[in-house]
């Protein structure tokens, strides 16, 4: 029987200009939890994500580069 093995995204050291983003992958960048970005979501405060599917959603990088220009590192 075959092996499964789960594979890991890769640690970014900066933002990709464009493209979707993980919440994994902002994290390092914004300084929020998962929590508070899923509420100031919610609330308007952050960029809101996509869903991709009911278990999957990604945010836009630009959107998360002009909260970043607005706000700064929380």
């Amino acid at each position: 029987m075959a092996e499964i093995t789960k594979t890991t995204e890769p640690t970014l050291t900066e933002l990709p200009p464009k493209g979707f983003l993980r919440i994994k992958q902002i994290l390092p960048f914004v300084g929020l939890s998962k929590t508070t970005i899923y509420d100031w979501s919610k609330a308007g405060k952050f960029p809101q994500p996509i869903k991709l599917s009911p278990t999957i959603a990604v945010y836009k990088a630009s959107d998360i580069h002009q909260w970043l220009a607005e706000h700064g590192e929380v």
